[in-house]
C-alpha cells in the first residue's frame, strides 16, 4: 500500500511538472506564430522585413538566456527544493506572459513596447 502511494505522489508530480512545461513550450511557440501579426504593431512602421528580425532578434533574446536561467533555477532548486523551483519557474513564466499580453504598442509608448518585450522574454529565459 505504501509503494502505492508513493507511485501517485510520483504520478502526480510528473504530471504537474509536465503541465508547466507545456504551458512554457505553448508560449515560445505563440510568439513565434503570431509574431508576423504583432511585428507591425510594437515597431515602427517601414520595413516589414526589419519588424519581423526586430521580433525574431527578442525571441532569441529568450533562448539566449535560457542556459543562464538553468542555472539560476537550478541554484535556487538546490537551496530551496524541487517544487520550490518549479512554483517560482511557472510563475516567471505567468509574469513574462502577462507582460506580453499587457505591452503597450509603439504607437503609443514608443520604446516603451519593444523594451517590455525584451524583459518579458528575459525574465521568460
Amino acid at each position: 500500500m505504501a509503494r502505492l502511494a508513493i507511485s501517485r505522489r510520483r504520478l502526480v508530480s510528473i504530471i504537474g511538472g509536465s503541465a508547466g512545461n507545456l504551458v512554457e513550450w505553448y508560449d515560445w511557440f505563440a510568439y513565434a506564430s503570431f509574431a508576423i501579426y504583432f511585428a507591425p504593431v510594437f515597431f515602427p512602421k517601414g520595413d516589414p522585413t526589419a519588424q519581423l528580425l526586430s521580433t525574431a532578434t527578442i525571441f532569441a533574446v529568450g533562448f539566449v538566456l535560457r542556459p543562464i536561467g538553468a542555472w539560476v533555477m537550478g541554484r535556487y532548486a538546490d537551496a530551496h527544493g524541487r517544487k520550490a523551483g518549479l512554483t517560482l519557474s511557472v510563475a516567471l513564466m505567468f509574469i513574462g506572459s502577462m507582460m506580453l499580453a499587457l505591452a503597450p504598442t509603439y504607437a503609443s509608448a514608443g520604446l516603451l513596447g519593444p523594451a517590455t518585450l525584451i524583459i518579458a522574454r528575459m525574465i521568460q529565459g
